[in-house]
């Protein structure tokens, strides 16, 4: 009699791998990362095999009903990097698998017709109210040849390599990637938002046709079941999405590229949290595929793997840019509220020339609500942090819990009656703009662009305005070739005084986001209260080489990354204790040899309490287990919910 054979199985649950028996008949047919069907909790349910077992301890084991398709859905290299991503992030795999590949994948679904638009509408406003039914045809760049041969060299080599291409403008990024498609094997292009998406799409189809599919969360549920299907049958050799299209189950990948490596929506900030950008490298060193990064304006950790030689540079040579002038407040007399003599100037100057003109003001709402007496700003009672006033509907709000209230009379501290509206938000400078120029700004903030669109290209809306006034959503979702010739960043210190020790890299990369949507021979003003700040000096001159020597040498002294690894805990619940979590500290912080920081207090989006601990030391393995400990020890609690960011 052949001896019964054992397999584990892994489901898309927050659950290790699960030992089953397989059935004599199904044999022939497993192997690892082969779809299955097995009963679990007393239904059956489809997960992914991972391998066999030895003999298990127990008997009593339940069979699998049924193995499904031909061939794996996941193939080896994809297995590999399910184990790494649950071991460096420290995951169950099942968490894993749940993120990797949606539910689609395991069971299809029928697709169905759909009138989705991919613009945006701008609410009441009903002479602004427009729809982009089609992304805008990007402009072809040219791109080194020396640059492109490197590249196609290494693909044909089927050897992993990892290529960081900082380019001179956003154009270069998408022309790269459809120059090096061409007669390329299967390839995954990642972009940070659904936007990107529709605006690399029209240049990336003309190269890769029929063989292209698009992968991103606004996609229906049966429509991502058609692109798993075609992703799975080799229909589809090259996948076009944002981060979750990193998971794109393709055999014999060739090219992984990640175009805006930078940015931030690279990153999850629930639930599993993994950086694609790094998941990418990972998967292109399994596959032996080229993978190439590209940005105009690099993350700190990408220049530094660049420069240790773990990535090759790839630099173009420069195009002009914008030129920049630094705004200093202290030194400026302001016509009206947040907007200075120079900037009013030099928009008036472009108003007669027919020039067209953006500002950027990063602070929804009207004003903060201060006390002349006592300086209180109020403040959410739940959050603690400023409420905004909205001069529209004269309410007070919180843009973490949402809660709106109506102005107090007097100062909820002292009682005084003398409480004044002070500091911008995007609707005084709304206000100021009209009273200077008599001209009424076309405003982008979320207040102002329906929910339902807030993923669309707002280009068509744009068009034909003088005066366009944003905030950070706005330079997000811009994605015309139609470039400003003059823009202003009004509150340029916001993105310093975040309590982040990337917040000036941020900040320069926000601020060449920005000068990107400017004509070269434009003009870009920066408004701050903080001139002497060295970010200041380098994106005057453009100097990003400089800015990374100065940021790298200021995290060096402090020991943060790239020069230490980091993991952020964060800890919610009533049954949160600070003396079990102190002990905990002292104890995992003497054993581990590892420094903690922390726990500091703040508040989430439903203003419920969070708690977070920082731990930093140079050896990843050292970081791993502490975060492990800590897991061990807070783990079991019923009411507490303990997360672990590594890379945070």
């Amino acid at each position: 009699m052949t001896p019964p054979t054992f397999i584990n199985v892994l489901f898309p649950i927050n659950l290790g791998a699960l030992t089953y028996k397989c059935p004599a008949n199904l044999v022939d047919k497993l192997l690892p990362g082969m779809l299955v069907s097995a009963p679990l909790k007393n239904q059956v349910t489809r997960g992914i095999i991972l391998g066999k077992s030895s003999k298990p301890e127990t008997t009593n084991l339940k069979a699998i009903t049924d193995i499904h398709g031909e061939a794996p859905l996941l193939e080896p290299p994809m297995l590999k990097l399910l184990d790494w991503m649950a071991d460096y992030y420290i995951a169950n795999k099942g968490i894993i698998l749940k993120n990797m590949l949606p539910g689609e994948a395991f069971k299809k679904v029928k697709a169905r017709k759909s009138q989705e638009s991919v613009g945006a509408t701008l609410s009441g406003d009903p002479h602004r109210e427009v729809r982009s039914q089609k992304s805008e045809q990007v402009p072809f760049t040219e791109i080194n040849e020396q640059i492109l041969s490197q590249i196609n060299e290494s693909v044909s080599k089927k050897e992993y390599k990892t290529f960081l291409f900082h380019a001179p403008a956003s154009g270069h990024e998408i022309s790269l990637a459809s120059k090096i498609l061409g007669q390329q094997g299967n390839t995954i292009i990642l972009v940070p938002e659904i936007v990107n998406v529709n605006k690399a799409e029209p240049l990336i189809r003309e190269i890769a046709g029929e063989r292209l599919c698009v992968l991103h969360s606004g996609l229906s549920r049966g429509g991502r079941s058609d692109v798993f299907e075609k992703i799975i049958s080799g229909e589809c050799t090259v996948v076009l999405g944002t981060r979750a299209a990193i998971f794109a189950p393709m055999k014999n990948l060739s090219l992984v590229m990640a175009m805006q490596e930078h940015s931030s929506s690279y990153r999850t900030e629930e639930g599993l949290r993994y950086n694609a950008r790094d998941v990418a490298v990972m998967r292109g060193y399994l596959e032996k595929a080229t993978v190439v990064l590209s940005s105009i304006c690099p993350s700190i950790e990408s220049m530094y793997n660049a420069r240790q030689n773990k990535y090759t540079l790839l630099k173009p040579v420069p195009v002009q840019k914008p030129k920049i002038k630094i705004v200093n407040m202290y030194e400026e007399k302001q016509p009206v509220p947040n907007l200075s003599k120079t900037v009013v100037a030099a928009a008036a100057a472009s108003i007669k020339k027919n020039e067209k003109i953006m500002f950027v003001i990063n602070r929804k709402g009207y004003s903060f609500l201060t006390c002349k007496e006592c300086g209180n700003i109020e403040t959410c009672d739940k959050c603690n942090i400023p409420l905004i006033f909205h001069k529209d509907d004269k309410s007070l709000r919180c843009r973490y819990c949402g809660i709106v209230s109506g102005p107090p009379e007097k100062c909820s501290r002292c009682g005084s009656f003398k409480v004044e509206l002070t500091g911008s938000g995007i609707q005084r400078i709304e206000e100021g703009i009209k009273k200077l120029f008599n001209i009424a700004p076309l405003r982008l903030d979320s207040d102002k662009i329906e929910k339902n669109s807030k993923k669309g290209d707002l280009s068509e809306i744009t068009k034909g305005e003088t005066i366009v006034l944003g905030t950070k959503l706005m330079t997000k979702r811009l994605q015309s070739q139609e470039r400003f010739d003059m823009a202003a960043v009004l509150n340029a210190d916001i993105y310093l005084n975040l309590p982040d020790f990337r917040a000036i890299e941020k900040a320069y990369q926000e601020l060449s986001v920005i000068s990107d949507k400017i004509k070269p021979e434009g003009r870009l003003f920066i408004q701050t209260r903080m001139p002497q700040n060295y970010l200041f000096r380098f994106i005057r001159n453009n100097d990003y080489a400089g800015f990374c020597d100065e940021e790298l040498s200021k995290r060096k002294e402090v020991s943060y990354p790239p020069y230490s690894k980091i993991a952020l805990i964060t800890f919610k619940g009533r049954d949160y204790d600070d003396k079990k979590v102190g002990a905990a500290v002292k104890k995992i912080s003497v054993e581990k040899d590892i420094e903690i920081l922390g726990p500091s207090l703040s508040f989430g989006r439903q203003g419920q309490k969070e708690y977070a601990l920082l731990l930093k030391t140079t050896s990843k393995n050292k970081l791993h287990s502490a975060a492990r400990e800590f897991l061990n020890i807070f783990g079991g609690y019923k009411d507490i919910k303990i997360n672990i960011a590594i890379d945070p």
